[in-house]
């Protein structure tokens, strides 16, 4: 009976899906995605291109914060400057498929510019470093009006590729997948890398990795980047999906809420921040449809559904904490690591 693992050569052992069943596991959940537009709701189309949406910008701040230590509460602020970089650049006939790595481009490089207080700060001094920068985006895109629309927001036309027109949750989905399986791809492979090690080097130590010849600030500065970049390729996709962006689409609440999603996904894990982001945005769901059930017996619960989704919110991060502390993600791995010892239990 095979049990544990049985490598013999570095290919094997650097392979991120390391068998077949895993192979075979990756292309059936991709075949389902690709089918699931003939399945779906309009409804849960849009449901499932905000978690694609999600699930980016929660794997740029896990970068940054789970496998860096960098703690940031600006995800809203990047993703708003993702969002309004497409409507400018859209407005201006450039191309779907320039616009949303461009307006990541942009968003790396304010990220960068807030990152430079990480040369001296860091913990809870840095989150306050990056929620000012919260404040400055926000303060800019309502006063900005020329470019931003002010608090009034700002129309985006749908984007095209080769005359074709996404103009709907349903033809959206495929760039937004694709877009979300690129970004998780590159993610994975990037913490094989040096500078990936570099990142998980500062994280750890970062004395002792200044010691054995890790540029620390430039890692930090590098990790900034890269994290903004993904968050503003989210912020790019939300605003094609919306269609429409105000201050209000990038409250504080947003960062808030990708916070959760890394801590409850698990920190320094891609699946993490898979799981978590799933798991956030279908709560809310859940919640509303549970809500809807119930308003005939206690119709009291429908006004009452934005005090629940926070307070529910509150409680599964408490209870992550308190009962699993290092996420979704170690769950299961560790359920994968019983069946693959199984039946030994060492």
């Amino acid at each position: 009976m095979r049990c544990g693992d049985f490598r013999t050569t570095y290919a094997e052992d650097m392979a991120i899906f390391d068998s077949a069943l895993a192979r075979g596991l990756l292309a059936a959940l991709l075949v389902l995605l690709v089918l699931l537009p003939l399945l779906a709701t309009g409804y849960w189309l849009d449901v499932t291109n905000r978690i694609g949406i999600a699930v980016i910008a929660a794997t740029g701040l896990n970068i940054l914060t789970g496998f860096t230590g960098q703690i940031s509460l600006g995800n809203a602020a990047f993703l708003a400057v993702g969002a309004y970089s497409t409507a400018a650049l859209t407005a201006r006939g450039v191309p779907f498929l320039i616009a949303v790595p461009s307006s990541g481009l942009i968003s790396a490089l304010v990220g960068m510019i807030f990152g430079f207080p990480s040369l001296r700060l860091k913990g809870l001094y840095l989150a306050i470093a990056t929620l000012a920068a919260h404040f400055i985006v926000e303060f800019t895109v309502v006063h900005w009006e020329s470019m931003t629309g002010g608090v009034n927001g700002i129309g985006i036309d749908p984007p095209k590729l080769f005359g074709y027109a996404f103009d709907e949750d349903r033809k959206l989905y495929f760039p937004i997948l694709a877009a979300t399986v690129a970004m998780l791809w590159f993610a994975k492979n990037l913490f094989r890398t040096r500078v990936g090690k570099a990142f998980v080097a500062i994280r750890d130590q970062d004395i002792s990795a200044e010691v054995m010849g890790v540029a620390v600030f430039r890692h930090k500065l590098l990790s900034f980047a890269v994290s903004s970049f993904y968050v503003g390729v989210a912020g790019s996709l939300l605003a094609y999906q919306a269609r429409i962006i105000s201050p209000e689409n990038f409250p504080l609440g947003v960062a808030i809420d990708q916070l959760g999603m890394i801590i409850i996904g698990g920190l320094g894990s891609i699946l993490g921040s898979v799981l978590g982001a799933i798991f956030i945005t279908l709560l809310p769901e859940a919640l509303r449809l549970l809500t809807g059930a119930l308003a005939g017996s206690f119709p009291g619960l429908v006004q009452l559904f934005a005090s629940l989704k926070l307070g529910v919110f509150g409680l599964a991060i408490v209870l992550f904490l308190i009962f699993e502390p290092d996420g979704m993600a170690a769950r299961w791995h560790r359920i994968k690591a019983y069946w693959k010892l199984y039946p030994f239990s060492y």
